[in-house]
């Protein structure tokens, strides 16, 4: 632990709040310096889509198979692959991606019990971030396609900001695909039967947001033919 964390950790302890105003303030320049690595790194890597899911899926799951591939198929097209950098599904993205020999990025997050990076990301391509709305900021930025598989928590929290942020119109619309109809069978049923058609919450036009596909190739077909459809270049 630095010496910063223990001063702060003793101004929480004694109620200085005066000394945790102090650090907040400092904070924002490491924030900063996160945006801006960010930015500078990954304004190069050229289109990508990111892959998102468990990071507690085994190797031997029909899920990381199924993530190697469509990661695979991606690069066929002339995509990289962005992932969270971790084991799981991140590491059968970045593992398809390598083994379809195109641009394996790996968007990390340091956290106290996990996670480090796979092994499957380009060396020039790995970021470790300490803030996770800085990380999350990247995947929205320089991804022109989001494709979930089956997870947890955090994979939702991804999958629901981006849909927000598109359904306002604070983002661009991008295509967002939901890998394996059975695992979010009954998220879609919720969404339509409760959140559309019992409490109104959302609209209609908002089930077009997402697509929901069982296949690799349903899934990197669905990111081209948004690009064909709206006539726009999967760039920046």
């Amino acid at each position: 632990m630095s010496s910063n964390e223990d001063k702060i950790k003793l101004a929480f302890k004694t109620k200085n709040w005066n000394e945790i105003k102090t650090y907040d303030s400092w904070k924002i320049f490491k924030i900063m310096s996160e945006f801006v690595e960010g930015f500078e790194k990954l304004a190069r890597i050229g289109p990508c889509v990111s892959i998102f899911g468990s990071a507690r899926t085994e190797p031997n799951s029909q899920y990381y198979k199924l993530a190697e591939e469509i990661a695979f198929q991606l690069t066929q097209h002339g995509y990289g692959v962005i992932t969270g950098g971790g084991p799981g599904i991140m590491e059968a993205g970045n593992l398809g991606a390598k083994r379809g020999k195109g641009r394996s990025v790996g968007i990390n997050i340091d956290l106290p019990f996990e996670q480090d990076p796979n092994l499957f990301i380009d060396s020039d391509k790995l970021i470790t971030f300490d803030h996770f709305f800085v990380r999350k900021v990247m995947f929205m930025k320089y991804a022109q396609g989001f494709i979930v598989l089956p997870g947890g928590f955090g994979t939702f929290d991804e999958l629901f900001e981006a849909l927000t942020l598109i359904q306002t119109g604070k983002i661009g619309r991008f295509p967002i695909v939901m890998a394996d109809k059975k695992y979010w069978e009954g998220l879609i049923h919720w969404i339509k039967d409760v959140m559309l058609a019992k409490e109104k919450n959302i609209s209609p036009e908002d089930l077009n947001l997402f697509t929901v596909v069982d296949t690799a190739e349903e899934a990197v077909n669905t990111i081209n033919q948004f690009y064909s459809k709206y006539l726009l270049s999967p760039n920046f």
